[in-house]
């Protein structure tokens, strides 16, 4: 029994100090070029561009956050779009918040991934660092009850691809009823939520001092 618990304890201990010593991000000054690339959760559907969260966002950190969102994309669009965006803004960061159009419309799963995997992998090879953003799985009970929740693909993705993951921001945002505008959009005070909640992720992976 207490062979057990000492290895238990020291598995324990073995998994904290992994996570203390875990590498945080350099700070990014502001000024720094940042861009969002997602759908109508960056475009800010329904509202005006001031009041989404990329340029919530920007306020809070000083950084000039281009928000590439567009309202419909799925994660292959963004993909064939993401190049031209690279190249004319040239971001140190990519926020990427994509994948639930992909659900909604019920497109493969293998298919969402690669894309995502790609997107990751163009951001890497023009020189920016990614954090990817975990969106909702699609859910009439989770919606009712509060609790929406992200597929696990998403935690996958990161994993494989070594880039961090916000993975419930959006999920908490699109739980509270007070905080949307329709089912599958946060209003202009989900917003703010939503870019406190971004904010507060990013401090803690290192990226905002």
């Amino acid at each position: 029994m207490r062979a057990a618990l000492f290895t238990a304890l020291f598995a324990f201990c073995v998994v904290l100090l992994a996570a203390c010593s875990a590498k945080k991000a350099e700070p990014l000054p502001p000024g720094s070029m940042v861009l969002a690339l997602g759908d109508s959760l960056t475009a800010g559907y329904g509202l005006t561009p001031e009041q989404a969260w990329p340029a919530l966002l920007a306020g809070k950190t000083g950084w000039k956050i281009i928000n590439g969102g567009i309202s419909g994309d799925t994660s292959g669009d963004a993909l064939a779009r993401l190049p031209a965006l690279m190249e004319e803004h040239a971001p140190r960061l990519v926020l990427v918040t994509l994948g639930g159009n992909d659900m909604l419309r019920k497109l493969p799963e293998a298919q969402t991934r690669a894309n995502l995997a790609r997107i990751l992998e163009q951001v890497r090879g023009g020189g920016a660092q990614a954090v990817l953003l975990a969106t909702p799985r699609p859910s009439i009970a989770g919606a009712l009850f509060q609790s929406l929740s992200p597929p696990p693909f998403y935690a996958e993705i990161a994993q494989e691809r070594k880039v961090p993951l916000i993975e419930e921001a959006v999920s908490a945002v699109l739980s509270d009823p007070d905080l949307k505008l329709d089912q599958l959009h946060p209003n202009a005070e989900g917003h703010k939520v939503l870019a406190g909640k971004m904010f507060d992720a990013l401090r803690k992976l290192g990226y905002v001092r």
